[in-house]
Order: structure tokens, then C-alpha cells, then sequence
């Protein structure tokens, strides 16, 4: 596929934190979430989450900087055939990074249909 602006790219991350379900959404505290061109430790990753998750924070869990998820540019592109499936493929990403941070594991993500 032709690769796409940045600005895009940021805007199918931004629709896809739109669509992600309320309870999630108004649960989100303390995290970021941003587009890097690749992972340099491991360039075929699609998103990294990288923080503590929720289940494992103390209630006094503050004063720490934000966690993080990270979603790949060009490792989404790289996969995909069109600008349809990178949007697809970027929702499945958010919510499976979004996944991590709230202390799911690979077969809950699975399940939930968050690849």
C-alpha cells in the first residue's frame, strides 16, 4: 500500500480510541497513547503497551510518569493491502494495546474479538 501522512495515520488511532466502549473509556486514566514509525527492538510489533497495568497498580499509584501505548506505522502498512484494512487494522491494535493496559490477557483479547 501507499504509505499514508502521519496525520492520518494519528487520526485512524484518534477514530479508533472514539469507538472504543464507555466503560473502557471513562477508565482510562494516566496513559498516552502515541504513533512511532516502528518498534527498533522489534520492528514487526503492531502496538506495544508498555506501563503497569491496571489490575497491578496500588491504589497510591501516582506520581509516575504515564503509561504508554504505542502503535506502528509502518508495521501497519507494511500488512496491509489499502487505507481500509490500515483502519482496520489500526482499531484491532488500539483495542488490544487498550487491552493490555487494563490487564487482559491474549485469550481475553481473543475473545473480545481485539486480535
Amino acid at each position: 500500500m501507499t504509505p499514508v501522512s502521519d496525520e492520518f495515520f494519528e487520526s485512524l488511532i484518534d477514530d479508533a480510541l472514539d469507538e472504543l466502549p464507555e466503560n473502557f473509556l471513562r477508565n482510562m486514566k494516566n496513559v498516552v497513547v502515541l504513533a512511532r514509525p516502528y518498534n527498533e527492538d522489534n520492528p514487526s510489533l503492531l502496538g506495544l503497551f508498555e506501563g503497569v497495568p491496571i489490575t497491578e497498580q496500588h491504589s497510591n499509584h501516582s506520581g509516575f510518569l504515564p503509561d504508554a501505548i504505542f502503535i506502528y506505522k509502518d508495521s501497519l502498512e507494511s500488512m496491509c493491502r489499502d487505507e481500509e484494512e490500515l483502519r482496520q487494522q489500526v482499531k484491532t491494535t488500539v483495542f488490544h494495546e487498550v487491552g493490555h493496559y487494563f490487564g487482559l490477557e491474549e485469550h481475553d483479547l481473543h475473545r473480545l474479538g481485539w486480535g
